[in-house]
């Protein structure tokens, strides 16, 4: 089975929306039995907090369901459980380097270089208004296309 983890500051916003809206494409295709997804975040400030209401409402109107989704902190055993851990932002990828423990063999960079989107990393939409949040939809749907056919390439 591919695990994956995609992980952000909070895991209220960004990565909660990414595990969802992911986790419906592999559904979609009928791959849930051998994709596994979870989302974490970098910092412990909300752990076991719902998804940012605003993520949860921008992502039911296109058809993603939030709701079962709970915050966690990245933990250094992610890697030995997890075959792709994506960064939404450069910050949280140096954060998740300096948990990486010597030999990981899976994949750690930034999720959006499964986007052909011209950012290299899905903003932070927490202090803004619901055009971020949309915005975040849009980028974390064209990255969940391509990384699924990367991971299809290699099922």
């Amino acid at each position: 089975m591919v695990q994956v983890l995609f992980v952000c500051l909070g895991n209220i916003c960004r990565s909660p929306t990414a595990h969802g809206v992911f986790q419906a494409m592999v559904k979609a295709q009928g791959l849930d039995s051998v994709i596994g997804v979870d989302s974490a975040g970098t910092a412990a400030y909300h752990v076991g907090n719902p998804p940012d209401s605003r993520s949860a409402q921008v992502a039911a109107r296109r058809g993603y369901d939030l709701s079962p989704l709970r915050a966690r902190q990245a933990i250094e055993e992610d890697f030995s459980r997890f075959d792709y851990i994506l960064a939404m932002d450069a910050e949280n990828l140096r954060n998740l380097q300096a948990l990486q423990p010597a030999g990981y063999q899976g994949h750690l960079g930034l999720f959006l270089d499964f986007a052909s989107a011209s950012e290299r990393e899905v903003p932070d939409p927490y202090y803004g208004g619901d055009a971020g949040f949309e915005h975040v939809l849009d980028l974390v749907e064209a990255a969940s296309e391509g990384l699924l056919a990367q991971i299809r390439k290699e099922l």
